[in-house]
């Protein structure tokens, strides 16, 4: 009779009991751990909120509370006045209403054919052309170019003297037109300056929205029947919706801080004045004229704050517009 064999192993040594010193850094290094996990995403994230405060929140809560006063370097005291500078500029200050009927002016006449030309450009573009890549980079040009070189080169063709495009008309038998001192004239020549600035850039951004179609779709229009013009508005302006609507947010945003083009236009020290009779003067030329000419900070403050009223609900618009699209899909 055989006696049972005990197969198990031996007991190794056993693990000696951990100190409170060792215990006491595993609970430390786990805490850390959880710590490191819970708040490093916001210390990465910090720089930008306090340089966020410092040049976005300070400045609007600063202008808010000096539109509130009668701020000026040439009084020694500051007055609590509440609400009497934007009253005044709403009930009885014409070159206010002046400034923001040239700014929608030319908006309306730069951004509206603008991204109109931009979408036909960027459409060309994407198809297969000699000389493809030299054209986008072509257009491409207008936007490192300095502002203040454009309305230069701007201001010498539409001179009334020995201007280009005076000249032209000249050939066609139609007198010379004064482009700085008509209200609609000097609005169309700063819009065909801004636009001439700012086509190439938008085109850039609908090209690369383009690229992003599916070819397949319009190979699958092709053997339809559908012709390019109807795959344009069939297909094209459908994907682009959203590239569309950034555009205009940007442009509408741009086209109400329109300063350098027009303020460029002219020369001489009246040229915040936005010509002889404030014909082509913008909001933020009127509020840099008020501010520095008239020594009026507050009431310069209240001008700023209604001019960031006044994006804040065309971007608001935009995007409601945007929302709709959207959920029409």
């Amino acid at each position: 009779m055989s006696l049972p064999i005990d197969t198990a192993a031996p007991p190794g040594p056993s693990r000696p009991p951990a100190t409170p010193a060792a215990h006491r850094r595993r609970q430390t290094g786990r805490t850390l751990n959880r710590l490191d996990l819970r708040y490093t995403p916001y210390v990465f994230v910090l720089p930008f909120f306090v340089i966020f405060a410092i040049f976005g929140v300070y400045p609007i809560v600063y202008t808010f509370w000096i539109a509130l006063t009668d701020r000026s370097p040439l009084n020694a005291t500051i007055s609590f006045v509440g609400l009497d500078n934007f009253v005044e500029l709403l009930t009885n200050d014409p070159q206010f209403w002046n400034a923001v009927t040239n700014t929608f002016g030319m908006f309306v006449l730069s951004t509206v054919p603008q991204l109109l030309l931009a979408l036909l450009l960027a459409n060309a573009l994407n198809r297969r052309i000699r000389g493809q890549m030299f054209f986008r980079l072509a257009i491409a040009m207008p936007i490192i170019t300095s502002t203040a070189v454009v309305a230069l080169i701007f201001s010498m063709i539409y001179a009334r003297e020995f201007g280009l495009v005076n000249w032209l008309l000249d050939l066609v038998g139609i007198d010379p037109i004064d482009w700085r001192a008509g209200r609609f004239a000097s609005w169309f020549a700063i819009s065909t300056m801004v636009d001439w600035r700012w086509i190439g850039y938008n085109a850039l951004i609908y090209l690369a929205a383009m690229q992003s179609i599916n070819k397949d779709v319009y190979e699958a229009a092709a053997l339809d029947g559908a012709s390019r013009r109807r795959q344009f508005w069939s297909i094209t302006i459908p994907q682009l919706r959203p590239t569309i609507i950034f555009t205009l947010i940007i442009s509408t945003i741009g086209g109400l801080q329109l300063f350098t083009e027009p303020l460029m236009f002219t020369s001489g020290a009246g040229a915040i004045a936005g010509g002889s009779e404030g014909q082509f003067q913008t909001i933020t030329m009127y509020l840099l004229d008020v501010m520095n000419q008239r020594f009026r900070w507050g009431y310069a403050g209240a001008v700023a704050l209604m001019l960031f009223l006044l994006i804040a609900v065309f971007s608001f618009i935009n995007y409601l517009l945007a929302r709709r699209i959207s959920s029409d899909k």
